[in-house]
């Protein structure tokens, strides 16, 4: 079994910053790809930013300079630094994580609970 813990959402005024951060646990040999998702109200859940083992990133336009993604590899962790917020980030954010549980088994994609990040105006 593997899980995903998120950490790190809550209230903020526009303009104010957050870090979220997601701690992998379990069975786990190796991690590929790692990442943020949001889903707002009435929304579908869209990519914030990933990022691979390597380091290489990619992110949604809508935040792109003002969100940044990093991983620790020796603590399964992937952060998102979220910087001059504003209320269209509010959303549910979800962390995922491309996980191999052993040698022989393919990456399976796995997902956190969630967490609410709320910006007021």
């Amino acid at each position: 079994q593997v899980q995903l813990v998120e950490s790190g959402g809550g209230l903020v005024q526009a303009g104010g910053s957050l870090r979220l951060s997601c701690v992998a646990s379990g069975r786990i040999v190796s991690i590929s790809s790692m990442g943020w998702y949001r889903q707002a109200p009435g929304k579908q859940r869209e990519l914030v930013a990933h990022i691979t083992s390597s380091g290489n990133t990619n992110y949604a336009d809508s935040v792109k300079g003002r969100f940044t993604v990093s991983r620790d590899n020796d603590k399964n962790t992937v952060l998102l630094q979220m910087n001059s917020l504003q209320p269209e980030d509010t959303a549910v954010y979800y962390c995922y994580a491309e996980v191999r549980a052993t040698m022989i088994a393919p990456y399976y994609n796995y997902w956190g609970q969630g967490t609410q990040v709320t910006v007021s105006s």
